[in-house]
């Protein structure tokens, strides 16, 4: 079969994305007959030689994924001032000339995700982790939140880093130690970022009249943080919210059409994540 474009997820492990499902189900809502998306498992090492063979006449991009974004920017022939700021790049275009260009949707799909909640300013704010996603979070609040960011590390080594994007960013930043992750909760919006199971401990310290969490995990949802936050009448924006919003930018970039159907993609991964737990 010949394709008319191809376009793929990757990282490692990446067996667990749903960004397939998202992309497929806007391609069927757009009419894009012949276009397709894959996943590869892809690690640093092997990801220069897979970024330098694909036929650029027939791929029109990819979504990188954990541990590709920082490692994908030297492969490229320029890059966004959003994910230069925070250098992190989720989105590659191929143009018609064969050119690979860079982008961010993380940091634009945060904010669309908290504005679809209602979330569209906050005073100040905190943020639970400091890797990559940490640091898109970092650039989204600089849009949203004039005031202090605290970040609660668990590596130390990492807090550098963001004093550093948080300097590019103009922000005023506070790097504090993860054991007092708790006194974060206590910001008008809280940030997490860190793996599956990480704030678990977190969820009996949810305040009585919490502000909103924004959980950038989807699979297992909710986690208990964000739980015990709904519970006690917080607002709550997740990890599948974030996705859907991204994917969304992704499709608009690499097909040229929009908007992306992000109703549609959302009931994707809805019924997808169902079909994993049925």
């Amino acid at each position: 079969m010949t394709y008319t474009h191809r376009a793929a997820v990757l990282g490692s492990p990446i067996a667990h994305s749903l960004s397939p499902v998202l992309h497929r189900a806007a391609y069927a809502d757009l009419g894009l007959a012949g276009w397709t998306y894959h996943r590869f498992d892809v690690d640093e090492r092997a990801l220069p030689e897979f970024v330098t063979g694909l036929d650029r006449r027939v791929w029109a991009g990819l979504s990188l994924t954990m541990p590709l974004k920082r490692a994908v920017i030297p492969l490229l022939d320029e890059i966004s001032e959003p994910a230069a700021a925070v250098e992190a790049v989720n989105t590659v275009v191929f143009t018609g000339d064969g050119r690979a260009l860079g982008d961010n949707t993380d940091i634009p799909g945060m904010t669309a995700a908290l504005a679809e909640h209602g979330v569209e300013k906050a005073e100040w704010a905190a943020v639970l982790g400091a890797g990559a996603t940490a640091s898109s979070a970092l650039a989204a609040l600089a849009r949203i939140c004039p005031g202090e960011v605290g970040v609660y590390v668990r590596n130390p080594e990492r807090a550098a880093e963001m004093r550093r994007w948080a300097d590019r960013l103009g922000m005023v930043v506070r790097i504090a130690d993860w054991a007092d992750a708790a006194e974060a909760l206590d910001a008008p919006l809280v940030v997490a970022t860190t793996p599956a199971g990480a704030t678990d401990a977190l969820a009996g310290a949810v305040p009585e009249h919490p502000g909103a969490l924004f959980d950038v995990l989807y699979d297992p949802w909710p986690t208990p943080l964000a739980a015990a936050w709904s519970a006690r009448g917080g607002t709550v924006v997740g990890g599948l919210d974030l996705l859907v919003h991204q994917a969304v930018l992704q499709v608009e970039q690499m097909t040229g059409r929009a908007p992306a159907p992000l109703e549609a993609m959302r009931a994707a991964g809805e019924a997808a994540l169902a079909a994993r737990h049925g």
